[in-house]
């Protein structure tokens, strides 16, 4: 949450470099572990024996939990001191990666992860108000939130190609075990060097509105991860959605009836912030959901390797990181709304692009993944600056919180939507060879695989070639989709931005 505290004195430390090195440290933490697991997820799940439901909670839990506490978090550090919170979720941070390193199976796992989110949620709001303290000087402030800045963009884009690397020496477990030497050495020095702010409890922390918000998520998410099933339950999707929704509802209501809400929802009725807030949201959903799936396909039906799979990700990351600072420089020369409608135009032609070429040889691939990830890039740029320009100075903390609640929501609910596509697709599609029980192989590609190791190699090989192509179709559903969401959200904000200026 971006807020200045008013009742801290900042200070030209002669440490305060280091306290951008710190406090970026730990934000790289965050943001590789959202996608650092893309690229373990195939060796994960054989060795974990893993369900295709569990697997996209291992991945999930982690951006719902975040989403739901990190709305409150700023206020709970105004109360407590933001360095304070901000070591104590480092400390949440570190025994938490330990926890998933040697997890024994995928409960204990998901578990891990969302403590590794109770952390993060802790940390998150912290870096920047710790930075705003830091530095007094202005320019300088301005080049620590640019680095701030570049290393949350880039953070999410890097992590499969860490995850890659890691994976190609190690096993699985050190994707979080990696997490553990960096809290070591940054506990202590963050204990040392960065300044403590007085505490300010003049606003309440509403725990309970944050709770309500990250049940009915999760809930939400349960619902649309059980339609995904091979065999679906509609009694419990329907329950859970109820249940969420209900809980949604509760929330909204609540925060309307608060002095101090953690969310204003009068600040939507603004068409150019809603519109902003779409792009965010929608944009991170097509990208991680996409993601998610691409790194399985790289590895489990063109049987790369982890590195090999991440390297083959990079030209869309390295697009996005190049085209943010970009836009960036146009936004002041380009109406905001323009830049955010062109932007998701550009992302839907790449998507589109790469659902029309990916099977094609590996020119058109890379040229459809950089068109997708230079559209992304802007439009994360677009969106963020959108968000804030639009919200009145007294509203900026808020406007930041919702900002970064996007894109964390949003990319639980990519993976949460194109996970289950292709999933229910995937069991539909497969027709498994006779003599072979249906049940685990229409699961997901990965138990298929397992079940192909224990038969004859002629039925295994079949079940295979079968299992490949069914995913292959869940696959193309997945980027039809995600070309679709990309599209209709451009729609939107071209909607939004022509009744603005009716």
């Amino acid at each position: 949450m971006q807020r200045t505290e008013p009742n801290a004195v900042a200070t030209a430390a002669p440490g305060r470099w280091l306290v951008l090195a710190i406090v970026s440290s730990a934000l790289l933490l965050i943001v590789v572990d959202m996608t650092v697991l893309y690229t373990a997820l195939p060796r994960l799940t054989h060795e974990l024996n893993v369900t295709a439901s569990a697997k996209l909670w291992i991945v999930n839990i982690y951006a719902l939990v975040v989403s739901g506490l990190l709305l409150g978090m700023g206020t709970l550090g105004d109360r407590l001191g933001h360095k304070r919170l901000f070591m104590a979720g480092l400390a949440v941070f570190g025994a938490a990666s330990l926890a998933a390193a040697y997890s024994p199976g995928a409960p204990a796992l998901i578990a891990a992860r969302a403590l590794l989110a109770v952390g993060a949620a802790m940390m998150m709001p912290a870096t920047l108000s710790i930075l705003r303290l830091t530095f007094a000087d202005e320019r300088e402030r301005a080049i620590a939130i640019g680095v701030w800045a570049s290393v949350a963009s880039g953070g999410a884009a890097v992590g499969p190609v860490v995850g890659g690397v890691l994976l190609e020496h190690f096993w699985w477990g050190s994707v979080f075990l990696i997490n553990v030497p960096i809290v070591l050495l940054a506990l202590p020095l963050a204990w040392r060097h960065i300044p403590a702010s007085r505490p300010d409890a003049s606003r309440p922390w509403d725990l309970p509105g944050s709770l309500q918000v990250m049940a009915g998520l999760i809930l939400c998410a349960y619902a649309l991860k059980e339609l995904g099933k091979p065999a679906p339950s509609w009694t419990h999707a329907g329950l859970a959605c109820a249940a969420g929704a209900s809980l949604l509802a509760v929330f909204v209501r609540r925060q309307r009836a608060r002095p101090y809400p953690l969310i204003d929802f009068a600040i939507f009725r603004n068409r150019a912030f809603s519109s902003a807030v779409a792009a965010a949201l929608f944009a991170a959903a097509a990208l991680l959901g996409m993601e998610l799936v691409f790194s399985q396909r790289l590895q489990l039906v063109m049987g790369k390797s982890s590195l090999e799979a991440a390297l083959f990700i990079l030209p869309l990351s390295l697009a996005a990181f190049v085209s943010g600072p970009l836009a960036g420089w146009l936004l002041g020369r380009v109406d905001s709304a323009r830049m955010l409608f062109l932007s998701l135009l550009v992302s839907g032609i790449g998507m589109a692009g790469y659902l029309l070429s990916y099977d094609a040889s590996i020119a058109p691939q890379m040229a459809s993944l950089c068109i997708l990830g230079a559209g992304i890039g802007a439009t994360m740029t677009a969106a963020s600056s959108t968000i804030m320009q639009s919200a009145t100075p007294e509203r900026a903390g808020m406007a930041a919180s919702i900002e970064e609640v996007s894109y964390e929501l949003g990319g639980a609910l990519g993976v949460t939507l194109m996970g289950s596509i292709l999933s229910g697709v995937y069991a539909r599609s497969l027709a498994v060879p006779d003599g072979l029980s249906g049940a685990a192989a229409r699961d997901s590609l990965d138990q298929a695989l397992i079940v192909a190791e224990g038969v004859p190699a002629d039925l295994g090989e079949t079940l295979v070639r079968l299992a490949r192509t069914a995913f292959d179709t869940g696959y193309a559903a997945v980027l039809a989709t995600a070309t679709a969401l990309l599209l209709a959200t451009a729609a939107f904000v071209l909607f939004n931005r022509r009744r603005m200026k009716a």
